[in-house]
């Protein structure tokens, strides 16, 4: 299960295994006062993308596109996310104030996509040449 939470909420004991995916801490927070397993902040959102969404150069449709643009050119930087999703609960810490557009959720909605993908046992190569509906 992946669940998404402010960086600025109580942690809670069904939150599991808590990750921050900002590239930057989250201001105004202690890192003594933030429990958490690890901070990846190579799995954020690249610096020139997260300032022109926080800029409003791009709405939150192309910055999610982009986002996962991202995601699909460095599978290194979230497959280790997934083994944590298929154990058990991983929650993704984020600053953000928009609690519904964030790269939090942009990056949840990828990792559950990723888990379906690896829930299916057949081969893409399988389907190879053949037309699909």
């Amino acid at each position: 299960m992946i669940q998404c939470k402010r960086a600025y909420e109580a942690a809670q004991p069904g939150d599991g295994y808590r990750v921050l995916v900002d590239r930057l801490w989250p201001r105004n927070r202690r890192k003594e006062l933030l429990p958490l397993h690890a901070w990846l902040a190579e799995v954020a959102p690249s610096t020139a993308l997260r300032q022109a969404f926080k800029s409003k150069e791009m709405d939150f449709a192309a910055f999610r596109q982009a986002y996962r643009n991202e995601l699909a050119a460095h599978p290194e930087y979230w497959w280790p996310l997934l083994e944590k999703a298929e154990r058990g609960v991983l929650t993704l810490i984020y600053a953000a104030r928009d609690e519904q557009r964030n790269n939090a959720k942009v990056l949840a909605e990828w990792l559950e996509e990723a888990l379906e993908r690896r829930g299916d046992q057949s081969s893409p190569t399988c389907y190879a040449g053949e037309r699909l509906g």
